[in-house]
């Protein structure tokens, strides 16, 4: 896959145990010709937890994509005037986010720059990452399947017996829902494993 002279919006939320599988996509796309305008929600840019700090995750981005990072509602915006992004992808979409998403509420520069996007009539591409998939957000995952030029990376269960409402993104399958969503299509199928075994 060439994605050579295609401009990424990469947009990253805070379920903070799949940030590491995320950096590894982001990487992947750089190596495919991507060039990436990175996105942050205020969680990343502020919070540590057990799985990094936060300004691991800045400085690693940085460096990777050789671009400052747009973290405010303000730098957000222009996204959809200047009209540069190709793609816009959250990876990881916490449900949070989802369900904003879902009822058009914009509080932080993600939900700014995927608004932004939108008005160009251009595809927004989620990977989710949420603990109430199966409960709380169940409808908003239905009503933005529902929802012109958004498209989702395959997602399951990662932990069915701890998490029995959980899925997370087949982050890996992000390059390929890349390609189907560029040609306005779902990468088929939306459901499949991405967690452990028994």
């Amino acid at each position: 896959m060439d994605l050579k002279g295609l401009n990424i919006g990469y947009c990253m939320c805070g379920s903070f145990c799949t940030l590491s599988n995320s950096l590894k996509q982001m990487k992947k796309l750089i190596d495919l010709g991507g060039k990436i305008t990175p996105v942050m929600s205020y969680s990343v840019l502020s919070t540590d937890t057990r799985f990094g700090t936060a300004d691991f995750f800045i400085d690693s981005v940085r460096k990777m994509t050789g671009q400052e990072i747009i973290s405010t509602i303000e730098d957000a915006e222009p996204i959809g005037p200047k009209n540069y992004i190709d793609i816009m992808i959250v990876a990881p979409c916490t449900g949070n986010t989802l369900a904003k998403l879902n009822r058009g509420i914009v509080d932080t520069p993600v939900l700014m720059a995927v608004k932004a996007h939108l008005r160009n009539n251009k595809p927004v591409l989620l990977a989710l990452a949420t603990n109430d998939a199966l409960s709380a957000n169940f409808e908003n995952i239905g009503g933005l399947m529902n929802k012109k030029n958004f498209y989702f990376v395959p997602f399951g269960q990662d932990d069915y017996i701890k998490k029995p409402k959980s899925m997370i993104a087949c982050f890996e399958k992000i390059p390929k829902a890349i390609e189907e969503a560029l040609n306005g299509h779902q990468i088929q199928p939306i459901l499949e494993y991405s967690g452990k075994k028994d």
